[in-house]
């Protein structure tokens, strides 16, 4: 339909890769902004979020009851265990083009920030944010000049986000969402979720495993049941928030989680689209991501290390082995391999009488 030219379309990708949050849906809302302004973003993003996230809502009522039938346990027993072995492969995906565009000199830097990024992902969970920022800003101060200024080092994207989170309100608009005292954990692990976390896809797993074990929302193997419903469901893995935001507090919480977690895409293009072309030609930005990149990649591995720590049941890690194969070395799709897991995981609760035989 020609909406945007192929040059264009390059820029909004790489941009839309420098913005903390979920980029597909920041892309998304980019192009219905190219085409007709902030209503047509507006409409453009909630085609995009609303299927998935109703689709996503139905199944998390039906995987989190607590009177889930035993063929349902079985699948998302299943699925959860397979939930790692798709963390290593989306990783492990990225690493030869990062590898590639990090030049000689900073191949080492590469390798540093790679693991910093796994090792706070599998220890540190929460924190993970900052370590992401802390090798980002590392390398955006090697690249600088020796002259330059700690006000300096704030340029390029730091400095973007900023000034469309003042000019949108984003501040006014959280504190009105959030007026509830009782959903505010929720609504808070949804806004680091949408707003503070870099890479999208996996590396929002830590974030959200911690608040969710750690205020009961959810028992790790439930965490991974709504992990594997976000990789099958349409729409991007940050979905997998409104699970999250459904075990704390019903579908209200699924519903609040998910506008917190998405509002900052839709602030970040509207208040930023028409500096695209100029933030992928920022050489701040550009620093900033070599750094921050590496340790997204390496936290989306780590993430792997924290799901599999979730798993309960022998036969679990049984089906972890077998979904890297199938994911790996037989390079078979994450839909298939989670539904194959999920099937043998019904098969074996069935079978068994229950889900840990």
């Amino acid at each position: 339909m020609r909406w945007l030219d192929a040059r264009e379309f390059e820029d909004a990708i790489a941009a839309c890769n420098l913005l903390p949050g979920p980029a597909s849906t920041q892309l998304a809302i980019f192009c219905a902004w190219r085409v007709r302004g902030r209503l047509g973003a507006l409409v453009g993003g909630l085609t995009f979020i609303v299927p998935g996230l109703i689709v996503i809502l139905a199944l998390s009522v039906l995987f989190l009851g607590k009177t889930s039938p035993l063929w349902v346990q079985g699948a998302a027993a299943g699925a959860g265990a397979a939930v790692a072995a798709v963390a290593v492969q989306a990783g492990w995906s990225l690493v030869p083009s990062s590898w590639e565009r990090a030049a000689d000199s900073r191949r080492l830097r590469w390798v540093a920030y790679l693991l910093a990024g796994g090792a706070a992902a599998a220890t540190i969970g929460p924190w993970l944010v900052l370590v992401l920022l802390g090798c980002g800003l590392i390398e955006l101060a090697i690249r600088r000049p020796a002259r330059a200024t700690a006000a300096h080092a704030i340029t390029g994207w730091p400095l973007l986000a900023a000034r469309t989170i003042r000019s949108a309100g984003l501040a006014r608009t959280a504190a009105a969402v959030t007026g509830a005292a009782a959903l505010l954990p929720v609504a808070w692990t949804a806004f680091k979720v949408g707003a503070l976390s870099f890479g999208g896809g996996f590396v929002i797993i830590p974030l959200m495993q911690a608040d969710a074990v750690g205020h009961h929302w959810m028992t790790s193997s439930q965490f991974l049941s709504g992990v594997a419903l976000g990789q099958i469901t349409p729409g991007p893995v940050v979905q997998t928030v409104a699970t999250v935001g459904y075990a704390a507090a019903g579908i209200g919480g699924g519903l609040l989680a998910a506008l917190v977690a998405f509002l900052p895409s839709f602030v970040f293009v509207h208040g930023g689209a028409r500096h695209f072309d100029a933030l992928r030609s920022n050489r701040s930005a550009q620093a900033f991501l070599d750094g921050s990149g590496p340790a997204a990649i390496g936290a989306i591995l780590g993430a792997a290390v924290t799901l599999a720590r979730a798993l309960t049941h022998p036969w679990q890690y049984a089906v972890l082995a077998g979904a890297l194969v199938l994911l790996l070395a037989l390079r078979r799709g994450v839909v298939l391999t989670l539904l194959s897991a999920g099937a043998i995981g019904v098969i074996i609760a069935l079978a068994a009488g229950t889900v840990s035989p």
